[in-house]
């Protein structure tokens, strides 16, 4: 699992005890317990029952002056309307989390998947597409979130 990197990402982003972070609510409980280890909240959205993915209009409906960030599953290599996703974080001020534990390598409109997020989160557990037993990786867009996910502190 990469529960580590679900955590750090959260910490990256300095989530504070009234914050609020939005996440599927179908997935691994994983997802839901690093932003809790923060002491943030996780806010739950329902999902497509076809895709299982976080839609974009249910997003809008949770937003609240507490909310920072979304996280979002890509799941099977699949993933959810990421432009519509963007454009609601750009107008919310809203940090984009982009699991990709299951989706190492899958594109959208050849983009790849873990490149549309402020963060992105990948697992090389047994189970995922590349393996190394267990862990994971963290990947930022910016020299200061990588500073902050590379120290010791």
């Amino acid at each position: 699992m990469c529960s580590a990197v679900l955590y750090l990402s959260c910490m990256a982003c300095d989530l504070k005890k009234c914050d609020e972070l939005i996440v599927p609510s179908q997935t691994h409980v994983a997802k839901a317990h690093a932003v809790k280890l923060t002491g943030a909240m996780p806010v739950f959205c329902d999902v497509d029952k076809i895709t299982g993915l976080i839609e974009p209009e249910e997003i809008k409906k949770k937003i609240t002056k507490k909310t920072k960030a979304i996280r979002l599953i890509n799941a099977l290599g699949n993933c959810c309307d990421l432009f519509k996703i963007k454009k609601i974080a750009k107008k919310n001020n809203l940090i984009i989390f982009e699991d990709n534990c299951e989706s190492l390598g899958s594109k959208f409109k050849n983009k790849n998947l873990g490149t549309f997020g402020d963060f992105s989160t990948f697992s090389f557990f047994y189970s995922h597409q590349i393996t190394s037993g267990e862990g994971g990786m963290v990947t930022c867009n910016n020299k200061e979130d990588y500073e902050i996910l590379f120290s010791e502190d």
